[in-house]
């Protein structure tokens, strides 16, 4: 390798540098800047104006010359503060811009400051919304119809702003005699979107037709604006008459009441309004009817009168009735007798006795009306646990001397006393009636020991028995009805229905279970009783085990194997049953094949397993099939695991996955491999005797006499080339070793080569630079048109490896400061390349 070594000296500064320049006018530096760039003026209502600032400031080097200061956009305008003239540096003014807009909607402008600063021209945009108000009155008019002198009538109206900013109601002027308003303070405000509720009254002094009207004071388009009122004023003309006149009740029973229906009609022209009704007498009272209340001319008003007496006797009363009618006040007569009835029970108390529990005991009971009024029983009902009442409907009314039957009944649900009574309420004297009731309530109480059965392991085929104890720990007999057994495998005995056990006494069955598949069952024994909680849930559980015998693999192919070799493959056998499994005999069959591991009798527990080999030795070549046989008490025995296989003659071949390497150009001094693979592609192993390589510059690894390759292993051989000289060099690699092919040879090529580069040095500058950049060219003296290096190199040093033989190289180095600026060519540096 030739390397040159060229020192360039004097080397110019940058400050030294030749080349021309064109000096370029200065710019101003002045800047100008905003306190905000965008302005919203936010909602400004229509006819009113908002006010913003932003000042402008200098904030450059140098003072700044504004030309113009223009302002665009509808409705916005400059108050004071346009910058013009000379700004100085730090100088600032305050621009007062207004927005006034002249309709409803959204406006934008902007404030453009034209100068010689470097950001020419300066804009700030503005925005802002022109909000208007609208008022619109509902109804658009107002019409009272007839309304009474003296009297007022009144009208709900609503002012709606139908804009985009408040309504300042002012004023609100009427006119128009009788006419006026009422709940409308003013000056109001009503927001956008919102409304005002107020009363328009209209109270006439004459008879007769009358107009007028409110007219409204306000900020909204079209103010003022007017509602036009009006109204007919009537004279008085009602007159009340009721139907009937007079209200006779008859007899009625002391503690209910009777009822009459009356109808007060307007008989005259115009409507009355009824200020006070109210009833006097003893017993008498009205419903339906609630002061004030206005009938109109011609129509009606019903509601009714009631007598509740409180005592026997003859009870008179009325009904007045107050109006504006001409005849002001309406008497209705009232009049009624009360009467009363007498009710008694027979028998006066119930005693059931003892009653067992789930069962019903019953008795009648008479009642009677003793009284000279008719007895109404409103209703009736039974208190206490256990108690009931059946065969009285309510209501139900007895004539003097009547009487009517029900049923009292007692139904337990727990032993021990019990007490209750019947509630009679009537309009009888002393309601309500009350019939004390009494029992005792008995019960049976059926147990089963054991309360659950649990069988355990059961194998299949077989089956286990269990005895269960039923037992009447209660007051009363226990009748079973019914007994049965569910879940496969489940079933009892022993049991002959029905069967009554005394209280304290008990009977003995025979549960038992026959499990007809492996796994856990459950099931259990239902017994249908008078006792409670019928049916008695016996729950019922076992586990039926069985046996299960399975081989993995479940067959065994041993593939090929060479003549007088031998291949064996374990196999695993599992109990996967839940019990254990025994394997009595174990046969062979085939020829060729063979077991090893496995003595019979062998005993595999659940859930366990056992491995043995399965041996295949190849007497001769060709496909040999058998298979292994295995007696044991598992179902499916015996279980039979197929055999094969295939008997090959004995083959040894080498073989290489290249024959020739070529390893191209190696620069001298280096090296550069390559590999081949070596395989054994027979069927028996292959011995390497020897490893012979020949041609300068190669050597050989990976592979050495002796080693022994079983059938199908592959190695890698490895070849260096380290070529020493120039030049074109071949040479081999022998394998020999036992196989019918040896020996295995790989050609071997390449070639030796140089190369060269161009090393540069030069004097640092002592001017302040950043780097230098390398220039070369073919012609001594120049041009130097190829630049060598991407960017300025910070070092004094520069390697050219991009060179060609038998040419001449001329280079120069410039040198370049901070700004990019480069300094004249260095002194010429010349390099020949061999």
């Amino acid at each position: 390798m030739l390397a040159a070594i060229i020192a360039i000296v004097g080397l110019s500064s940058c400050s030294g540098f030749t080349k021309a320049a064109v000096q370029p006018k200065t710019p101003n530096s002045g800047v100008l800047s905003v306190s905000a760039a965008s302005i919203n003026f936010g909602n400004v209502a229509t006819g009113s104006t908002a006010v913003q600032s932003v000042t402008v400031t200098n904030v450059g080097t140098s003072a700044v010359d504004v030309s113009s200061a223009t302002l665009s956009g509808s409705g916005f305008a400059v108050m004071s503060g346009a910058p013009s003239g000379s700004m100085a540096i730090g100088a600032s003014t305050t621009v007062q811009v207004q927005f006034a807009p002249a309709a409803a909607g959204a406006a934008a402008g902007s404030l453009t400051v034209v100068s010689d600063a470097t950001n020419s021209p300066l804009v700030v945009t503005f925005s802002g919304t022109g909000m208007q108000p609208g008022l619109a009155i509902s109804p658009a008019s107002v019409n009272f119809g007839n309304v009474i002198v003296g009297q007022t009538g009144t009208q709900t109206v609503t002012l709606t702003n139908t804009g985009s900013a408040s309504v300042v109601v002012n004023l609100a002027t009427v006119s128009g005699s009788g006419f006026g308003v009422s709940g409308l303070s003013l000056p109001t405000t009503i927001p956008a979107g919102q409304n005002l509720t107020f009363s328009t009254q209209f109270t006439p002094a004459a008879t007769g037709t009358a107009t007028g009207s409110i007219t409204f004071t306000d900020n909204a388009p079209g103010s003022p604006q007017t509602l036009v009122l009006s109204g007919n004023g009537i004279a008085v003309g009602a007159t009340l008459a009721a139907n009937p006149t007079t209200a006779a009740f008859g007899n009625v029973a002391v503690g209910s009441s009777g009822q009459q229906s009356i109808t007060i009609t307007n008989t005259g022209t115009t409507s009355a309004t009824i200020s006070q009704v109210s009833a006097s007498g003893t017993g008498f009272s009205i419903t339906g009817i609630t002061a004030p209340v206005t009938i109109g001319a011609g129509l009606n008003v019903n509601f009714t009168a009631q007598f509740a007496p409180t005592a026997t006797g003859s009870a008179s009363g009325s009904i007045s009735i107050t109006s504006n009618a001409t005849d002001a006040t309406l008497s209705i007569p009232l009049s009624g007798t009360g009467t009363r009835g007498g009710l008694s029970a027979n028998p006066t108390s119930v005693n059931f006795g003892s009653v067992p529990v789930g069962t019903s005991g019953s008795q009648s009971v008479t009642l009677t009306n003793s009284g000279t009024a008719n007895v109404t029983i409103s209703a009736a009902s039974a208190s206490g646990t256990g108690f009931s009442i059946t065969g009285l409907a309510t209501p139900l009314t007895l004539t003097p001397g009547q009487n009517t039957s029900f049923t009292a009944k007692f139904s337990p649900a727990a032993t021990g006393s019990a007490s209750g009574s019947v509630s009679i309420t009537s309009n009888a004297p002393g309601s309500p009636m009350s019939i004390a009731l009494s029992g005792t309530g008995v019960q049976a109480q059926l147990t089963a020991s054991p309360a659950s059965v649990a069988f355990g392991s059961v194998a299949v085929g077989s089956s286990a028995a269990q005895t269960i104890t039923l037992t009447n720990g209660g007051t009363a007999s226990v009748t079973i009805t019914a007994a049965t057994a569910s879940g496969s495998g489940f079933s009892l005995s022993g049991l002959s229905l029905p069967l009554t056990i005394p209280a304290g006494q008990n009977a003995t069955f025979t549960a038992q279970f026959a499990p007809v598949s492996a796994g856990n069952a459950t099931g259990s024994i239902s017994i249908t009783s008078n006792a409670p909680s019928s049916p008695l849930a016996i729950p019922l559980s076992g586990t039926g085990t069985q046996s299960q015998l399975g081989a993995n693999p479940t067959s065994a192919a041993f593939g090929s194997v060479t003549v007088g070799n031998s291949n064996s493959q374990p196999i695993n056998l599992t109990n996967s049953g839940t019990a254990a499994v025994t394997i009595s005999q174990a046969q062979i069959s085939g020829a060729g094949f063979s077991l090893s591991g496995l003595t019979t009798p062998l005993t595999i527990n659940s859930g366990k397993n056992f491995t043995f080999n399965a041996v295949f030795t190849p007497s001769a070549a060709g496909t040999v099939s058998g298979s292994i046989s295995l007696t044991s008490n598992a179902p499916g025995s015996p279980l039979a695991i197929p055999l094969s296989g295939t008997g090959v003659a004995a083959t040894f071949l080498l073989s290489l996955s290249t024959s020739n390497l070529s390893f191209g150009n190696v620069n001298v001094g280096s090296n550069g491999q390559m590999s081949v693979s070596l395989t054994n592609t027979g069927n028996s192993d292959v011995t390497v005797s020897s490893v012979n390589i020949t041609g300068a510059g190669f050597t050989v690894s990976g592979v050495t006499s002796g080693e022994t390759l079983t059938p199908s292993q592959s190695i890698p051989v490895t070849v260096e080339f380290a070529p020493t000289a120039a030049g074109a060099v071949t040479g081999s690699v022998t394998i020999a070793s036992n196989a019918t092919n040896s020996p295995a040879t790989i050609t071997l090529s390449g070639t030796g080569v140089q190369t060269h580069t161009v090393g540069l040095a030069w004097t640092a500058s002592t001017s302040s630079v950043v780097g230098y950049n390398v220039y070369r060219g073919t012609d001594n003296g120049g041009p130097y048109p190829s630049l060598l290096t991407s960017s300025p190199v910070a070092t004094t040093a520069f390697t050219d490896s991009n060179v060609l033989d038998g040419t001449t190289y001329y280079y120069v180095v410039t040198a370049v400061d901070s700004t990019g600026e480069e300094s004249v060519y260095s002194n010429q540096a010349t390099a020949p390349i061999p």
